[in-house]
């Protein structure tokens, strides 16, 4: 194997992958699940582990979203919608919640331009009388990736080459050329839909599909869109670069000068519902990041709407120590067998133990309006008393009360032999890419604007890469794969001759 030493391995010769701790992998792409489209495996060691250690790479910026802003606001309930969720902060039309919210980058790091040709975070923790329900969103519907193994090595090609500490486009499209899941999110972050004017033009999407359980004990699967009221609006390649280099935190000041000047921004909160009967019959894998649920098929419900309108006092006490996690959820909404969803519940809370501490929740942002566990105590930096003399176990001498709260057993019962393969790619992930290219056709420029923001960052790749992403956009559309390859080409011959 060309081993020296412990740990070293000569660069002329090709090492066998395996886990940390040696054992030989034989798919590092892939993740074990029950059947092809079950829930994920705990046992399985090395997605664990590839987690968990990517969750620790940097210290002390978070690893992806480290460049955000945020603000506290508001949730109110502005449509009846009991007849599919008994989730409380959502009873009754008027209700309202206090939140704070965390937008950001996701792949730039904390000094990064907010400006960047990027997906952007969406987060929202809501301080519910039955707890914190963290939506943890994107302003993309999609992504590009649907098995959870893959979310390390992407962000790797995101961030930067090893060797050389530079962004490198050679890494960046050798990777989506060779894993064709993403065309979806690739036609989304290219377009003017990748470099949104500021945070409050911008929508959110859960992407990842939840359950609602109804007032009879059975559940729905949703998604969850929020429409901003300012109105959408994007920058085209050259402004972004120009914010970049004139006010790199653009984003961030635009979102706090609104709130001081009281123009205070909002989103309509909006849910798309199947049936476990109709999501069985669907043209798409409901549990798929790659996917939309098309809005002619599945309509939007209208149910609330959210203001921003206090400023933090302190930006690392507040935002920067917010911690979101998919896996903070009140009673009246589970998790789906969603891969990606299942690697994130794990995998939030683990970072936030790592960039924080282990009582994470016990920082004023983050602690829930009421929580009392005295079996989760001690470590470092407990700060709240740490429960005084209660009991750390069941004790019969002070009972505590227990509320009946149960995961929705109705119609979701998986069996079926233990597989640790990838989600292959067909015809069928290049056809909402397509109908997104359809769409930018109906917009005068859009379509020369996503073929000139993909030809100046692909012409800086390898002759060899830029050739295999030709194949990804012919086989979106063929008329844009030759458009992308014309354009970049050029752009290679005039970059050569400099």
């Amino acid at each position: 194997m060309g081993k020296d030493e412990p740990g070293t391995y000569r660069y002329n010769e090709t090492p066998t992958y395996t886990t940390s701790n040696g054992c030989p992998v034989f798919d590092p792409e892939s993740s074990q699940r029950i059947g092809k489209n079950g829930p994920l495996l705990l046992q399985d060691f090395h997605l664990i582990d590839q987690l968990a250690h990517f969750d620790r790479e940097r210290i002390p910026e978070r690893v992806v979203h480290a460049k955000g802003a945020g603000a506290y606001g508001e949730f109110e309930v502005t449509d009846d919608i009991s007849d599919i969720t008994i989730i409380d902060m959502l009873k009754g039309v008027g209700k309202k919640t206090k939140l704070v919210n965390r937008f950001s980058t996701v792949g730039g790091e904390k000094g990064s331009a907010d400006s960047a040709r990027d997906p952007r975070g969406f987060s929202l923790k809501f301080y519910t009388e039955e707890g914190n329900w963290d939506w943890t969103f994107n302003n993309t519907p999609v992504f590009f990736l649907r098995d959870p193994s893959k979310f390390p090595i992407f962000i790797h090609t995101q961030k930067r080459n090893p060797q050389t500490n530079l962004k490198d486009a050679t890494m960046f499209w050798d990777y989506l050329s060779t894993h064709q899941e993403s065309a979806h999110q690739v036609m989304h972050l290219f377009s003017d839909r990748g470099t949104p004017y500021s945070y409050r033009h911008m929508n959110g999407y859960s992407g990842h599909t939840f359950k609602w359980i109804k007032p009879d004990g059975t559940f729905n699967y949703v998604q969850i869109h929020c429409k901003t009221d300012q109105g959408n609006k994007t920058l085209t390649n050259e402004q972004a670069a120009e914010l970049a280099s004139s006010n790199p935190d653009w984003h961030t000041q635009d979102l706090f000068d609104a709130i001081e000047r009281k123009e205070y921004p909002s989103w309509t909160c909006y849910v798309q519902v199947l049936s476990p009967e109709q999501a069985e019959k669907f043209r798409w894998n409901i549990f798929d990041l790659t996917k939309v649920w098309p809005q002619s098929e599945v309509p939007l419900r209208r149910f609330g709407k959210f203001t921003l309108n206090k400023n933090p006092e302190n930006y690392f006490a507040e935002i920067e120590q917010a911690a979101f996690s998919p896996s903070h959820l009140v009673p009246g909404v589970e998790p789906s067998a969603d891969p990606v969803l299942q690697a994130r519940l794990f995998s939030y809370p683990d970072t936030h133990r790592h960039r924080l501490g282990v009582n994470y929740q016990q920082i004023p942002v983050n602690c829930p309006l009421h929580a009392f566990n005295p079996y989760q105590r001690d470590g470092a930096m407990a700060v709240n008393g740490n429960y005084g003399a209660n009991a750390n176990y069941p004790s019969t001498f002070k009972p505590l009360k227990y509320q009946p709260v149960r995961a929705s057993q109705e119609h979701e019962k998986w069996a079926g032999a233990v597989t640790s393969e990838q989600i292959p790619v067909t015809s069928e992930d290049y056809v909402q890419a397509n109908g997104l290219w359809q769409v930018l056709g109906r917009t005068p420029g859009q379509q020369e604007n996503f073929v000139k923001n993909v030809s100046v960052h692909l012409c800086n790749a390898h002759e060899r890469v830029r050739k295999q992403t030709y194949t990804l956009f012919t086989r979106i559309n063929p008329d844009l794969g030759a458009r992308i390859e014309k354009a970049t080409e050029a752009n290679a011959k005039a970059q050569a001759r400099l």
